[in-house]
């Protein structure tokens, strides 16, 4: 079994108070830091984490949790520009946003918080943001995925490269729910198909991680999922089974080709830390807690 360190077109953003996985920038490498956890006490501490620092559905209150619910039901993105008091600096980030915006009128959905407002309390803290720089603009997917996080400075590219493609926002949702997550990337075409799947398989049915596991398919010849293909490093031709294995806030664990073993999913998984440097990146940090 061939096992290569994945690089994956992501960023991790820390926000005061929320750790938001993003969709551009670059993975940590796997094996920076090696954490001396068991592996079930490394996706619990994970999933912990993710379920305190991830968006929380929340009822009511305010232009933003009702632009959220608007675009949601419209299946478009919602560009989201927050911000506190006047400033030149508000001002040329609100021009940059609102050109960004006019640009993707055909996709997404926009709004302006400020957050001092008494009645944007829901989604402030529904973010976390009441401490997180200013202005500061989110990318959401219709699905509630946050796919970019902009603070303080962001360019009209910022935003409209943060669309993703939909399996893109599913694995982005899923990790910011706190899950593990496969990311099987196979077809009709590719060889070792059972082989690549029974160690996640195996792996899921483990009662220590079926809650917290999730399998996605990819099919590599899906045009539609090409970019995220290109962000993976990943050939659409692919002519073997390709797995990646991602851990919350946004961390490739390994990539393996062809197929996988259980025994050796759970020691990668033992072996994992986090998917930021010094592991600091979410409440209490975004790795394993003692």
């Amino acid at each position: 079994m061939k096992k290569s360190a994945p690089v994956l077109a992501l960023v991790v953003i820390a926000l005061v108070g929320i750790s938001v996985a993003v969709g551009r920038g670059i993975w940590t490498s796997p094996g920076d830091s090696v954490s001396q956890q068991k592996p079930e006490a490394v996706a619990a501490a994970a999933a912990a984490t993710a379920r305190a620092s991830s968006p929380t559905d929340g009822a009511g209150g305010g232009a933003g949790v009702a632009a959220i619910e608007q675009a949601a039901a419209a299946k478009r993105y919602l560009f989201i520009f927050f911000w506190k008091t006047e400033s030149e600096q508000t001002a040329a980030m609100k021009t940059v946003f609102e050109d960004a915006v006019k640009k993707a009128g055909d996709r997404a959905e926009s709004v302006h918080v400020c957050v001092a407002d008494p009645a944007e309390k829901a989604i402030v803290d529904k973010f976390g943001l009441d401490r997180a720089p200013m202005p500061l603009a989110l990318a959401i997917a219709p699905n509630g995925a946050v796919m970019g996080g902009f603070p303080s400075k962001f360019t009209e590219q910022d935003l409209l490269g943060a669309f993703g493609t939909p399996c893109t926002e599913r694995c982005m949702k899923l990790l910011q729910d706190g899950k593990l997550v496969f990311l099987c990337v196979q077809n009709a075409g590719t060889g070792s198909n059972g082989d690549a799947m029974k160690g996640v398989r195996d792996f899921k049915a483990d009662e220590r991680f079926s809650a917290a596991t999730e399998i996605v398919t990819l099919d590599p010849t899906d045009s539609a999922e090409t970019p995220f293909l290109t962000d993976l490093k990943i050939d659409p031709k692919t002519a073997e089974a390709v797995t990646v294995f991602l851990a919350p806030p946004g961390a490739p664990i390994a990539e393996f080709k062809g197929a996988t073993d259980k025994a050796e999913l759970v020691a990668t998984l033992e072996k994992a830390d986090s998917a930021c440097a010094g592991g600091k990146c979410g409440p209490g940090g975004c790795g394993p807690q003692k």
